[in-house]
């Protein structure tokens, strides 16, 4: 049977990432768009991983502009944020 450990994925940069890397870890998977009205969970997001990271989460957030446009950079990447 597959698992989400038989995958990798691009980080930001094009790395490829291993999901296998978290198999003792416990993964938040997100979909994000810098300029959504929803940005502020952001916050939300980093106090939990900052909460709960010694215990194993690994928050792993991927970019999406499919949803109206709301993160239009290439790989996620955004240049026009302070």
């Amino acid at each position: 049977m597959t698992t989400i450990y038989d995958f990798t994925a691009n980080d930001i940069t094009g790395n490829p990432v291993d999901f296998a890397d978290f198999k003792d870890k416990a993964m938040l998977i997100v979909n994000t768009a810098s300029k959504c009205g929803f940005t502020p969970q952001f916050d939300g997001l980093e106090k939990l991983h900052q909460t709960y990271k010694d215990k194993g989460l690994v928050v792993i957030g991927f970019p999406c502009n499919q949803f109206g446009g709301q993160d239009p950079a290439e790989n996620g990447t955004r240049t026009d944020l302070p």
